[in-house]
């Protein structure tokens, strides 16, 4: 949904739909919730945002936002940094992300569990988000001049992927410190 076309009310209904989704998950939580929470009617939210779905899209194209503008911040300073410092910065702003207000993990992979219809249009959001993020790496891997960017650019994923869920289950002793010392030895075997 466009920013231009937030209404206050439709503002609100998508931070709250926000909360519930990530916390309580997105089938669990029914409009009626939503819409009452938010105080609104379900009239109103369905004619800002015209169905459960759209409204799903909307959170995640939120979140979306918001991760890519958090990313940013620790981004925009190391710009003209080596592309292995642009590399593990994105470490350090996941650290910074998982350690605030998201101890459930990463919202998209929540909501591709629960999306399990290959047709819905919150499972292309997701999956752009991610084919994003790789490409990001790659990028920087490119930059480092390495051969088979593509390869370690889909390993990186993979570390980003492991420590938010790890992160979550509170499995993981080390944390980002062990995802980025991996990813320096990665870093250094393709030298």
């Amino acid at each position: 949904m466009a920013e231009t076309k937030m209404t206050p009310a439709a503002l609100k209904i998508l931070e709250t739909a926000s909360h519930l989704f990530y916390w309580k998950g997105i089938h669990s939580i029914g409009v009626e919730t939503i819409a009452s929470e938010a105080g609104v009617t379900k009239k109103t939210l369905y004619d800002r945002f015209g169905s459960k779905e759209q409204l799903i899209v909307a959170y995640l194209n939120e979140r979306d936002r918001q991760w890519k503008e958090h990313l940013n911040t620790y981004l925009a300073p190391v710009q003209e940094a080596e592309p292995d410092v642009k590399i593990l910065t994105v470490f350090d702003a996941l650290e910074a992300w998982l350690s605030t207000k998201n101890r459930r993990g990463c919202a998209f992979v929540n909501a591709l569990a629960e999306l399990t219809e290959e047709d819905h249009p919150g499972r292309d959001v997701i999956i752009e988000e991610k084919r994003w993020l790789k490409n990001l790496f790659r990028t920087f891997i490119e930059e480092l001049g390495m051969e088979q960017a593509q390869e370690l650019a889909e390993r990186l994923l993979v570390l980003h992927e492991g420590i938010t869920v790890t992160h979550s289950m509170n499995l993981s002793t080390n944390g980002i410190d062990s995802v980025k010392e991996t990813v320096r030895l990665l870093l250094q075997q393709r030298k």
